[in-house]
């Protein structure tokens, strides 16, 4: 009898293990059998679907549903303030499934308030035309350069550059029937280039891009349009940024979403703690334009699929694993960053829509290296201590006789940018680039703005250091300056109109374009103030002449 219940006992066991093993099996093979079955779907992945291009390499063959939902059970997983809108937490994973099914009607309803924001925008655009039309008529903006050889472009399109897309790595992409675009018969031509390589042909001693070259706004276009086929995390920097590549082989950089329009910098946080803004990345492009600056890279905001177009295309298995389902059933993840990169500061999506800024990289340091320069006016990065412009009112004499900025425009450039951020109330300027090959005497990129237009309640003075001190300003700025604090010109409206163009727009919240208006007449003063120590030094010069003695320092008359 004993025997009788024993044997009884370990078939049942065996039973129970081999519907275990079966039930196992079936969970893995789900994924795989609704894959095939809504091949002839075009809709967007689901949270439940497992990255197809992973398994073709090898990867581990696991239900990417059960792996996030493990994520979600980490504590302050629901973080969902960067969301573009909260959702309800009492929706069930159903309807989540179902808003990633339809995405069109999830977004019918943003889209219809969007346009009611971008109506509002344009009833303060004036009647009779454009005011940036105007603008960039006017005789201040159309003054000519001077004529480029071969030394002040960046590349000569005969030797430098050669764009052969078959000896790209990815050789899916010449399957896709774009092929012939770039690749006609016999050699091919600057004008055959994607958008990206016609921007980097472009770039001179004297600017990233011409005032009206239509490569730009068809490269903006791209920025939103082109497939992404690939996605990695940037190494370096204390926030998360990825890597986008195109489909035409040209690639971004991406900054999520982390703040909605409406949120300012909270008043105890330090600048070097503040969160950088893809909105702000945006605007600094425009403003950056509007000054006829032209030295900040294309930069326009796009809507991401989180799931589809980061998740199922990475090769990066870090960014990879940080992906998770948060309570509200949003797409999130976090990457690995020094700050803000953790549950608690995961980026979520709506159900996996997000916000975010990409901007057009510039040309390989394999093929145009670029220098790095300590901003003089750089601030301490310290809780306690000040820098030493911060406590010696002299400091910018030292600074004149230091190169590069004892000769040329260096200087000049430098009250440039210092205006550009002050406008945006940008504290963070540590460090700025130029291109090797144009030595002392060409711009200064302007890069990484998103910690600017943080706080539209507060002019930060102490950025104006630099023009205060150092009583310089370029000629051409200053009556720059002067036209758009016109009416007809007023700056705020010029941004409204130039913003509103973007696929994200509104871009900027209304406070934020007073805010420009109100810094404006700060810098004017400041300007006018620098015109007259100008004037005076140079009064002192003809005196020290006439004297005999050495004339004090000149800067370049620049235009």
């Amino acid at each position: 009898m004993k025997m009788i219940l024993l044997r009884k006992f370990r078939v049942l066991i065996l039973m129970v293990f081999l519907i275990a093993c079966s039930m196992h099996i079936m969970i893995d093979l789900l994924p795989k059998l609704e894959r095939h079955g809504n091949s002839g779907c075009s809709c967007s992945h689901t949270p439940s679907e497992e990255p197809q291009s992973w398994g073709k390499q090898g990867w581990p063959n696991k239900h990417t549903l059960r792996i996030l939902q493990d994520f979600s059970n980490e504590p302050s997983s629901n973080v969902s303030s960067h969301s573009l809108e909260r959702i309800p937490a009492t929706g069930d994973k159903t309807q989540a499934l179902k808003r990633l099914e339809h995405p069109g009607q999830q977004l019918r309803g943003d889209r219809k308030r969007q346009f009611m924001q971008d109506a509002a925008v344009t009833k303060n655009l004036p009647v009779k035309g454009s005011r940036l039309s105007a603008l960039y008529e006017h005789p201040l903006y159309r003054r000519a350069l001077p004529t480029l050889t071969d030394e002040d472009t960046l590349f000569n399109v005969n030797t430098d550059i050669r764009f052969d897309p078959k000896a790209a790595e990815d050789q899916a992409w010449t399957g896709e029937g774009t092929m012939e675009e770039f690749s006609p018969t016999g050699e091919l031509t600057a004008d055959s280039y994607p958008n990206w390589l016609r921007f980097h042909i472009g770039i001179n001693r004297y600017e990233l891009y011409s005032r009206h070259n239509p490569v730009i706004d068809a490269l903006l276009k791209d920025l939103i349009t082109q497939r992404i086929t690939s996605v990695a995390m940037k190494s370096g920097g204390t926030q998360l940024k990825l890597i986008m590549t195109f489909q035409n082989y040209g690639q971004a950089l991406f900054k999520p979403m982390k703040q909605t329009r409406e949120q300012e910098t909270p008043p105890d946080f330090f600048y070097f703690s503040d969160f950088e803004r893809h909105n702000a990345e945006i605007a600094a492009f425009h403003l950056d334009k509007i000054l006829d600056f032209r030295r900040v890279p294309p930069v326009a905001g796009r809507l991401v699929n989180m799931t589809k177009e980061i998740r199922d295309v990475t090769r990066d298995k870090k960014l990879w694993r940080t992906f998770f389902i948060s309570p509200a059933n949003n797409v999130c993840f976090y990457g690995e960053c020094s700050y803000y990169c953790s549950t608690e500061h995961a980026l979520c999506g709506k159900p996996d829509q997000i916000e975010g800024s990409l901007a057009a990289f510039l040309p390989d340091l394999a093929l145009a290296k670029r220098k790095t320069w300590r901003n003089p006016w750089r601030r301490s990065y310290h809780k306690r201590k000040k820098a030493e412009w911060e406590v010696d009112p002299d400091y910018c004499e030292e600074v004149k006789q230091t190169p590069p900025y004892d000769s040329g425009t260096r200087l000049l450039d430098i009250m440039d940018m210092t205006i550009f951020d002050f406008l945006m109330g940008n504290m963070d300027r540590h460090h700025y680039e130029t291109f090797e090959k144009f030595g002392n005497e060409t711009f200064i990129i302007h890069l990484d703005n998103g910690r600017g237009f943080g706080k539209h309640s507060h002019d930060e003075m102490s950025i104006l250091v630099p023009l205060t001190q150092c009583c310089r300003v370029r000629k051409s700025t200053h009556l720059r300056l002067q036209l758009l604090a016109k009416e007809e010109y007023k700056l705020s409206m010029l941004m409204a109109e130039s913003l509103v163009r973007d696929r994200l727009s509104p871009i900027l919240i209304q406070p934020h374009l007073d805010a420009m208006d109100r810094r404006l007449r700060h810098v004017s003063v400041s300007c006018s103030f620098a015109a007259l120590c100008l004037a005076k030094s140079h009064l002192s010069d003809l005196s020290n002449r006439n004297k005999g003695n050495s004339p004090r320092f000149l800067i370049n008359k620049s235009s």
